[in-house]
C-alpha cells in the first residue's frame, strides 16, 4: 500500500453467494470496473473461488465469487459446493444474492440454509439482482418472499448490469466491515494470475458457443502461457470433455466450432491482459472426468475432505 492509511480505513472480506446464474461474477466485475470473471448466462459458470479485490480510500473490500450453490449430481458439483461453504465460514459479511425476476426456488432456499449453517453471526445483506426486469409494484411481495428464507438479512435491490444502486450497496458494505489495514496492495484487483483467467475466459467462450448438453462437460487446462517481447503472449490450451461425440461438437466441422471459441476467447484475453495474444487450442477427451477425483484434483479443483476427517478452520 503506497499511501498513508487513512483513519478509520475498513477492510474485510465478503462472500458472495447464491445459486447459479443469479448474477455474481456480474456484480463483482462491475463493482470493480472491469472484468476479472467469467460471465455467462448459463449455470455453473464460475467453478472456483475468486477474489475481486476492491480499494478506495475509505477502505478495501475483498469479493469472494463463489460457484453457485447446487444440488450436486456428480463429484464436480461436491467441490463447488465445499469451495461455496468455505467462502461462507471465512467472510466478514455475506451478499445472499438472488434473482429476484423469479420467484424462490429449491436452491434459493439450499443457500440460505448453508448461510445459517456456516455463518450465523455474520451480518448478511439479501441482495435482489436484476431490479431492472422487476416492476415496482411488484417489488414488495418479491422481497417478502425471499426475505422469509432468511429473515434477519438486510434487503436491498440492485441491478448488477445497469448499476442500480451499486453505490449504495457498495456504502452498506464498508459501513459493515471491520476497521483495519487492508489486506493486498491497492493495485491489485484479483488474486488469480492472467493464465488463470485465461482458462476462465476460454471456457467462458466454450459456454457461449456450445449448445447445453456440452458446456458443463469441459475443463480447460492452460499448457503453455509465454510472453513473445513486443509481439504479445503466446498461449496453449486443451479442452477436455468426457465423451468422443462431445469433442466433434467442440471441434466443428472441418474445425469451425473450435475456430469460433478461440476467436471469442482471444478477443477477451487481449481485453484483459492489454496486448496481443496467440491462442492455440486443442481438444482431448478425459472419460467421465466430473466424478475422478484425480483427475479434479489435477485441474485445481478443491474436494471436500472425507467423512469421518475434520477440516480445520481458518482462525
Amino acid at each position: 500500500m503506497m499511501w498513508e492509511i487513512p483513519e478509520g480505513f475498513r477492510s474485510g472480506f465478503v462472500a458472495v453467494a447464491g445459486r447459479p446464474n443469479v448474477g455474481k461474477s456480474t456484480l463483482i466485475n462491475a463493482l470493480l470496473g472491469q472484468k476479472i470473471a467469467a460471465v455467462s448466462p448459463k449455470p455453473q459458470t464460475t467453478r472456483r473461488r475468486q477474489l475481486g479485490i476492491l480499494t478506495t480510500e475509505r477502505g478495501q473490500i475483498v469479493f469472494i465469487d463463489t460457484p453457485g450453490i447446487h444440488r450436486p449430481l456428480h463429484k464436480l458439483g461436491h467441490s463447488l459446493n465445499y469451495e461455496a461453504q468455505q467462502a461462507l465460514e471465512e467472510a466478514d459479511v455475506v451478499l445472499f444474492m438472488v434473482d429476484a425476476s423469479q420467484l424462490p426456488g429449491p436452491e434459493d432456499r439450499m443457500v440460505a440454509e448453508n448461510i445459517e449453517t456456516l455463518a450465523p453471526k455474520t451480518p448478511v445483506l439479501l441482495v435482489l439482482n436484476k431490479a431492472d426486469l422487476v416492476e415496482p409494484g411488484t417489488r414488495p411481495a418479491r422481497q417478502r418472499e425471499y426475505q422469509a428464507l432468511l429473515p434477519r438479512a438486510e434487503p436491498i435491490w440492485i441491478s448488477a448490469l445497469t448499476g442500480e444502486n451499486l453505490a449504495e450497496l457498495q456504502d452498506r458494505l464498508f459501513a459493515l466491515l471491520p476497521e483495519g489495514p487492508p489486506y493486498y496492495d491497492a493495485e491489485q484487483i484479483t488474486d488469480l494470475y492472467e493464465r488463470d483467467i485465461a482458462a476462465d475466459l476460454i471456457r467462458e467462450a466454450a459456454l457461449h458457443h456450445l449448445r447445453d448438453e456440452v458446456p458443463h462437460s469441459i475443463a480447460v487446462r492452460i499448457d503453455e502461457y509465454k510472453e513473445r517481447g513486443d509481439t504479445g503472449a503466446y498461449i496453449a490450451a486443451t479442452l477436455f470433455v468426457e465423451r468422443e461425440s462431445q469433442k466433434g461438437i467442440v471441434i466443428g466441422k472441418g474445425g469451425s466450432m473450435l475456430k469460433k471459441i478461440g476467436t471469442t476467447a482471444r478477443q477477451a484475453i487481449e481485453a484483459m491482459s492489454g496486448r496481443k495474444v496467440y491462442l492455440d487450442l486443442r481438444v482431448k477427451v478425459r472419460k467421465n472426468w466430473r466424478n475422478d477425483e484425480a483427475t479434479l484434483r489435477q485441474f485445481g479443483f478443491a474436494l471436500p475432505p472425507s467423512k469421518g476427517k475434520k477440516k480445520h478452520r481458518r482462525r
